[in-house]
């Protein structure tokens, strides 16, 4: 299968990509395009900006087109629709213009597994992380794009939830179903 474990900052989803990995040695992995392109030397702006969202969506939109059955890609495209769509720029995205591309790169994937934000705060992290309050308005964003589906993505969705564990637990066992479960929290 081809999965995304999406959410956002600071939910468990390298975590969960490694553990994942760890357990299927079969599979490849494919980091975060932030990760990937800082590697290659883009400047990311602090906070960052719509700009900066929009290149690490379309690099996402390119790790899609990564060859072989198995693999688990940390974040897909869906992931900066919700950063984009929180951000105080958000109006300049042209929307109707990015969609049709997304939904086809989407198409790659088998299922994508959504990390949120839960209430217990399983992931320590300080304030200075989330300066600007952007990880609750994101998982809002990234619940209703994934679970809702206003856009028609058209994404098997799996909603993970609890510790590391129990998530890992519910993950592979959608993998070896070879499907993921409803949209539906």
């Amino acid at each position: 299968m081809r999965v995304a474990i999406s959410g956002s900052h600071r939910t468990g989803k390298t975590t969960l990509v490694e553990e994942l990995a760890a357990l299927l040695p079969n599979y490849a992995t494919i980091d975060e395009p932030y990760h990937l392109m800082e590697e290659e030397g883009y400047a990311f702006c602090h906070p960052p900006s719509l700009e900066d969202y929009e290149a690490q969506l379309f690099r996402s939109i390119e790790s899609l087109k990564e060859r072989g059955r198995r693999v688990f890609f940390d974040r897909c495209p869906v992931d900066f629709l919700g950063y984009i769509a929180v951000h105080e720029d958000a109006d300049s995205f042209d929307w109707d213009e990015r969609l049709p591309r997304i939904r086809v790169a989407l198409q790659r994937l088998d299922l994508i597994v959504f990390v949120p934000v839960e209430a217990q705060g399983r992931i320590a992290f300080s304030m200075s992380n989330d300066d600007d309050g952007s990880r609750a308005l994101v998982d809002d964003k990234l619940g209703e794009i994934l679970l809702d589906d206003p856009f028609e993505l058209g994404v098997e969705v799996l909603a993970v939830e609890g510790d590391p564990e129990r998530r890992l637990r519910t993950v592979m066992e959608s993998i070896l179903r070879g499907r993921g479960r409803s949209r539906r929290r």
